[in-house]
């Protein structure tokens, strides 16, 4: 009998394999909903991999930014780049596999989940001292000096690594498991205990104190502005001449006088910490809204033994990815020196 051939033909597995079930990827072998989500993954793990380089270059040469808050930005910079080097790869690896399996070995999804947890746990708390620094340095200007400054942001860049450490290498020392052979599986450790331990410290505490922040700096700004309306004078009233007796004298006419107790600098520093608090308020929604879906369902899925599509894990688990792709566009788009200095970057360069 003579054998039957099919003609060849392209086979694009889906990056999201749940997405409308093996029937429809036997019936459809060649998706180009799969190519354009493929594409678009693709571009944003090249976008945050170079947008973060470039804010690290221009922190390394200008000498301007070799201070505070720079050394913060830069923090971030580094765990944001290491994502988009070492996380997100891997990530796209899993997702164009048959059926999210694992298939590069026990030893590089330790080496992968590990990256995993580290990297995406120090941005959040990297923005969370972002805005404790801006924070500080609006309600507490006086005290907060630039060597007091200095010596917290150093101290809160180290607690941040360092707690980021403690969070991904604990499933290493046993608390946990992230690699099943049986079923070709890497993931984050489903460990009831490890799963409410890493999302509170990765996610939920950073949570509530970038919320507390900012209210706080909403609530100072409320504060300063209302002070500001209470201690101003208004003009007096246009009055006719006052003679005070039947005597030649001087007479005097008040007419629209304006007196302000605000000075030049004043104006300065409250244009400033209005755009620092917009600055803030911007980096805590975007942070939010990336990162929220997949804690939420990180939280409940060990807990309840609950069942979530492949697909949603996928999409949640990319839009905090893009949380790393957000953060260097956030604080250079409200500082002038970061446009300036990429301009002279790119003006010496050619």
């Amino acid at each position: 009998a003579r054998s039957r051939r099919t003609p060849a033909s392209f086979s694009f597995p889906s990056p999201f394999p749940a997405l409308g079930g093996g029937a429809w990827r036997s019936r459809e072998p060649f998706s180009i909903f799969s190519i354009l989500i493929l594409t678009l993954l693709v571009l944003l793990t090249i976008a945050t991999f170079l947008w973060n380089l470039l804010v690290l270059v221009t922190i390394l040469r200008v000498k301007t930014f070799h201070r505070v808050p720079h050394n913060l930005v830069a923090s971030t910079a580094v765990s944001d780049v290491l994502v988009a080097a070492l996380v997100m790869p891997l990530s796209l690896v899993k997702e164009l596999s048959a059926g999210r399996r694992w298939r590069l070995g026990r030893a590089l999804c330790h080496v992968w989940i590990s990256f995993d947890v580290l990297c995406c746990t120090a941005s959040i708390w990297n923005v969370t001292a972002i805005a404790l620094d801006r924070y500080w340095s609006i309600t507490r200007h006086l005290e907060y000096t630039l060597r007091a400054r200095r010596r917290t942001s150093n101290l809160m860049i180290g607690l941040t690594w360092a707690l980021s450490a403690v969070i991904s290498l604990a499933p290493l020392c046993g608390w946990g498991e992230t690699y099943s052979p049986a079923q070709q599986r890497c993931q984050v450790s489903q460990e009831p205990s490890y799963t409410v331990f890493s999302t509170c410290g990765a996610f939920y505490l950073p949570l509530c104190v970038v919320l507390f922040v900012y209210w706080k700096i909403y609530k100072a700004a409320r504060f300063r502005i209302g002070g500001r309306r209470r201690n101003a004078v208004l003009p007096l009233p246009e009055r006719g001449p006052v003679k005070t007796s039947h005597e030649p004298q001087m007479v005097f006419t008040a007419r629209h006088a304006t007196i302000t107790f605000q000075t030049d600098g004043e104006t300065w520093r409250e244009q400033k910490e209005k755009k620092a608090a917009l600055m803030v308020g911007i980096l805590i929604g975007v942070f939010v809204l990336c990162w929220i879906p997949f804690f939420i369902t990180e939280l409940i899925s060990p807990l309840c033994s609950c069942n979530i599509p492949p697909v949603w894990k996928s999409i949640f688990l990319w839009l905090g990815y893009s949380n790393s792709f957000f953060n260097p566009l956030i604080y250079t788009a409200f500082n002038k020196n970061y446009n300036n200095a990429f301009k002279t970057l790119f003006v010496r360069q050619r």
